[in-house]
């Protein structure tokens, strides 16, 4: 079967644009972030968010029926590299996290109503929305959720106690993951429930310091909200999908965000691995540039390697799931997001590594991208669980030998190539 990632010379153009875009007007916010409020980033925002509509990239993972522009996972994973070399960029192309997979939920899941009322102002931009899943005794074990939604009527009433709830703190609402029959079957014991923020009960209690953002904050972009549900009461009508569901949905959504995280962190390492470079062509120590020690080189071929193998292996897992649908792609989605996240770490090292001190200081970017790589190690699953998927997977094409030696055996096939070669042999011998 050939394995086509080419794209159309217009897409190209508009990839080459992204790239002058991104760089010129993205970049820049990076420096001072820390100096604006919500407001003053919007007005940023608004006239580069207008640039990108006018060329037909906005919200480009939706179907063009929903505002978007209906692209493939390849093309989409060919933008993702680009935005990814900024944390900025995503929110300026109406694709950003959590957004975009909120949108796609609505989009597959919710109802005429659920749409008109969340899905259409999430892309226009109107509505900010969070994803509440994560809970602090359940995390990679998602069967393990505690939080409880009860009808009542024509409510739903919901209790428990999430974290990790990303842009919860300036979200609207929150799609919020809900144990809804606690008797059935692991995966079809949880929905998807859509709760609007103000509603009486959510209790925002803060945005958790991490180890990418250190600093205590609260209703910033980016924050990771804990979150208390108490008695929280929502229509019935808020339910995405049917009841027990949310396993099912929240696979559509993972699956092909893990491909746009692994082009993302392509971008990151593209962006880091321009700085190793540069800094060995006019750094000078004992005797020469940087560039002419052979570990030096050794870190750029490494590099330059694991960056290839991990971007052509995320296009392949995009094209099959362009090609043969989700399912098809998931042993390579886990293949690239254990791959792609190691690759992400190694790159940023290499060149935090060569720039010392001054790599390790905030006058550089790398050490903001070294603390966020950690993090890619674990979030959407850890190298862990998608190392143990893959391996069952590939494990289930095999069986042990019905007479216990094994398949390769020398003496074995020795013994069987000489039956099957008898005659041959016996005439060889006779000449002897």
């Amino acid at each position: 079967m050939a394995w086509d990632f080419s794209t159309e010379p217009e897409f190209e153009e508009q990839l080459a644009w992204m790239r002058q875009f991104v760089r010129e007007e993205i970049w820049p916010i990076e420096t001072i972030y820390e100096d604006l409020d919500r407001q003053q980033l919007e007005r940023i925002y608004r006239p580069l968010q207008e640039q990108v509509k006018a060329r037909g990239l906005w919200a480009a993972h939706l179907d063009p029926e929903l505002g978007g522009q209906g692209f493939g996972q390849v093309k989409l994973g060919l933008m993702h590299e680009i935005l990814g070399s900024s944390p900025f960029a995503p929110n300026a192309f109406g694709n950003q996290a959590p957004d975009s997979g909120n949108s796609e939920i609505l989009a597959l899941a919710g109802t005429p109503e659920q749409k008109e009322r969340w899905l259409h102002p999430l892309l226009n931009g109107d509505l900010k929305s969070a994803f509440s899943m994560t809970e602090p005794n359940a995390g990679s074990d998602p069967t393990l959720l505690r939080t409880r939604a009860v009808r009542d009527g024509d409510e739903w009433v919901i209790n428990g106690h999430k974290w990790f709830s990303s842009n919860a703190s300036i979200a609207d609402f929150l799609i919020v993951m809900a144990v809804t029959d606690p008797d059935a079957r692991a995966h079809q014991r949880a929905s998807m429930i859509i709760v609007p923020t103000d509603t009486a009960g959510v209790n925002i209690v803060r945005d958790v310091a991490t180890m990418e953002h250190p600093q205590e904050s609260f209703g910033r972009l980016g924050g990771h909200a804990e979150i208390r549900y108490e008695d929280v009461r929502v229509p019935a009508a808020n339910l995405l999908g049917g009841e027990g569901d949310g396993f099912l949905i929240a696979q559509h959504r993972l699956v092909p965000g893990r491909i746009h995280h692994c082009m993302r962190w392509l971008g990151v390492s593209a962006r880091a691995f321009d700085m190793l470079c540069e800094y060995a062509t006019h750094r000078f120590a004992f005797g020469s540039t940087l560039s002419e020690k052979q570990s030096v080189q050794n870190w750029i071929a490494d590099s330059a390697a694991q960056m290839q193998a991990a971007r052509l292996m995320t296009l392949h897992a995009a094209w099959k799931m362009d090609t043969q649908g989700a399912s098809a792609a998931r042993a390579d989605v886990s293949l690239i997001k254990f791959y792609g996240a190691g690759v992400l770490h190694d790159v940023i090292d290499r060149a935090l590594q060569i720039h010392g001190s001054l790599g390790y200081s905030t006058d550089m970017p790398l050490e903001a991208m070294y603390r966020m790589a950690r993090g890619a190690r674990f979030y959407d699953g850890p190298d862990e669980v998608h190392r143990e998927s893959v391996a069952r997977r590939i494990l289930r094409g095999y069986e042990p030998p019905a007479d216990g030696v094994p398949s390769e055996h020398v003496p074995t096939r020795r013994a069987d190539a000489r039956r099957k070669f008898a005659e041959i042999l016996e005439v060889v011998t006779a000449n002897d």
